[in-house]
């Protein structure tokens, strides 16, 4: 590492390492940015992030390629000359003010299909533009190369690209060198920090997710910067009654965004038809404030579609099932909300019909948790069925999941096992060191010539 970190400030000394998205907040890329950017500065080099701003059309155009990248339809609406043109006049703008103040030596690392139309713009500075990937679909069908046709002509001029996986590389990437580097967890952050139970039960409680009890523990955190925080918003919680007693109804978790493709309604119906039949728990659905990730314009329609469905539950289980917008506006706050939830969740599903990586999944087991997911995407590369959770070959198939859940909840031997080699597993791949070293060396390697795919072939990527 210390290796790496003297390279790299050698070889970047007198450049900026730009680093592009989206949104800064409410999703796994700029999850990862937080974790990512505070390493790559703490090694001495000038690494700065810059969020796209874009109205909703072109967010709408976006998550329709985002979608059929991993082979769904989505919307159903074109991905033609129309929406290229909007495409197209949006990031014009944002490709002018960052060519502004970009210098022709500079580094710049560009994330996923809202970015990949600046990447010409952005080379004519005469800086180094390298295209990161964090969306694709294990097997590739008409959609996903429907949207990959419309995004490979913006690609053209990339110095490299980085994937997840060997599986998520288009047919006909243009010729330039390409890696793979999977994300990491930050175990200093709030979201992975060690919270004691007590406080974690009284963030819950306060956040309104938990039954109120008599504790009077301090809700308290610490923040990224190293400051004191305490949770002071509540969640918005939709229930009946008064939710999960801590330490008395067993909980399954499911956090995330509010998308199709992490299929919440399926995790839903897979519990109060599969789960609680042979196993009383509580489901607790989680997920950003539907209106607060600006990226994703379908998230309040499917927490919509979700709550529709929970109201036409029978009574007794909607009792068992609580719908969770976790507040936003302060997102140390947020990660301290979601690390108290996966460290009272008995058993954290993730039943996504396509994923990218997962850091939902990542963050649970480094908590020990034991996990049910679906064998998708990064998924798979984390957990090992059956001996750091279960994996469900299909997504679709809501007994198989819903009765995977039902035995760790039966078998609480079985879940600790699974919850401690789940922690090993990240302790050896999913940590920042393995993946700081890997961006410091394929940065070192883009500017000073050298082979940049050469440090993504170690272990802890695919």
């Amino acid at each position: 590492m210390r290796s790496a970190q003297r390279s790299a400030r050698r070889a970047l000394a007198g450049r900026t390492v730009w680093t592009v998205n989206s949104t800064p907040a409410g999703g796994g890329v700029a999850t990862m940015l937080h974790t990512l950017l505070p390493y790559l500065r703490g090694s001495g080099i000038d690494a700065r992030w810059v969020v796209v701003s874009a109205p909703p059309q072109f967010f709408a155009i976006t998550k329709r390629i985002h979608n059929r990248i991993h082979g769904h339809v989505g919307d159903r609406a074109p991905l033609g000359a129309a929406e290229g043109a909007v495409y197209e006049r949006v990031l014009a703008s944002a490709a002018s003010e960052l060519a502004a103040v970009i210098r022709s030596n500079d580094v710049v690392i560009l994330h996923d299909p809202q970015t990949a139309g600046i990447v010409g713009p952005l080379k004519a500075t005469g800086a180094t533009v390298l295209w990161r990937s964090h969306v694709g679909a294990d097997r590739p069908n008409a959609l996903v190369q429907q949207a990959w046709d419309f995004l490979l002509p913006y690609l053209a001029e990339a110095d490299a690209f980085v994937f997840l996986r060997p599986a998520y590389v288009p047919r006909g990437l243009p010729a330039a060198p390409t890696g793979f580097i999977s994300p990491s967890i930050d175990p200093c952050d709030p979201k992975s920090q060690p919270m004691p139970d007590a406080v974690a039960g009284a963030i819950l409680e306060y956040a309104g997710i938990a039954r109120p009890s008599e504790t009077r523990t301090p809700r308290t955190f610490t923040k990224y910067d190293g400051t004191e925080g305490a949770v002071g918003r509540p969640a918005e919680v939709t229930r009946v009654g008064q939710g999960p007693q801590l330490h008395t109804n067993r909980i399954v978790l499911h956090v995330s965004r509010w998308d199709r493709l992490k299929d919440p309604a399926g995790v839903m119906r897979s519990f109060v038809q599969h789960t609680l039949p042979i196993a009383d728990a509580h489901l607790i659905l989680a997920g950003p404030a539907a209106l607060a990730v600006s990226d994703d314009p379908e998230a309040a329609e499917v927490f919509d579609e979700v709550r529709r469905d929970w109201s036409l539950l029978e009574e007794p289980q909607r009792k068992q099932v609580e719908l969770v917008c976790l507040p936003v506006e302060d997102l140390d706050e947020n990660a301290a909300i979601v690390n108290a939830l996966q460290r009272q969740a008995n058993v954290v599903v993730k039943k996504s019909l396509e994923e990218a990586f997962g850091l939902g999944v990542t963050e649970a087991m480094w908590k020990r948790r034991p996990v049910v997911a679906t064998r998708v995407g990064g998924i798979r590369d984390q957990v090992q069925h059956g001996v750091s959770g279960l994996l469900v070959d299909d997504p679709t198939d809501l007994a198989a999941f819903g009765l995977a859940v039902g035995k760790l909840l039966h078998d609480e031997q079985l879940a600790r096992r699974f919850g401690r080699a789940a922690r090993a597993r990240v302790r050896a791949r999913y940590l920042p060191d393995r993946q700081l070293s890997q961006w410091l060396e394929l940065l070192t390697r883009l500017v000073d010539g050298s082979d940049p795919v050469a440090p993504m072939s170690r272990p802890g990527v695919p």
